[in-house]
């Protein structure tokens, strides 16, 4: 059975209650901040996401996965990058700018931000433009 996890903002914590964050929104952040990231083809999810955004529920977590480990919270990022960009900067540009969107939105420090370079995307022509 899967428990349900949160995360608990420990500086958040006031006279009102707490706060939780479920690791699903951090998903859902990174995978938005890292497809803004300019040369970033797509996320790369796995089989059972493709399938659920065939039947029309967008994923926008695709291709992340959050670890929540004695040591801190680690990000998986799978990625298709453009053909033609520097593999190593889009890299750093991606985790800068999911580093700076979840400290802007939740003020979460994060242990580590892991890039997974799946591909290389080509351009392809489209077949409609050339008849």
């Amino acid at each position: 059975m899967n428990e349900y996890r949160t995360i608990d903002l420990e500086e958040e914590k006031n006279e009102l209650g707490k706060i939780e964050i479920s690791p699903e929104v951090i998903e859902v952040i990174a995978g938005l901040a890292a497809s803004e990231v300019e040369g970033v083809h797509s996320l790369r999810g796995n089989f059972a996401a493709g399938v659920v955004e065939r039947l029309g529920r967008k994923n926008h977590g695709k291709g992340v996965k959050v670890e929540l480990g004695e040591e801190g919270i680690t990000i998986e990022l799978s990625v298709t990058l453009r053909y033609g960009v520097s593999v190593p900067e889009v890299a750093r540009n991606i985790q800068t700018n999911i580093q700076q969107a979840l400290q802007t939105m939740t003020s979460i420090t994060l242990d580590s931000i892991n890039i997974h370079v799946l591909g290389i995307q080509f351009e392809v022509q489209d077949e409609e433009g050339e008849q």
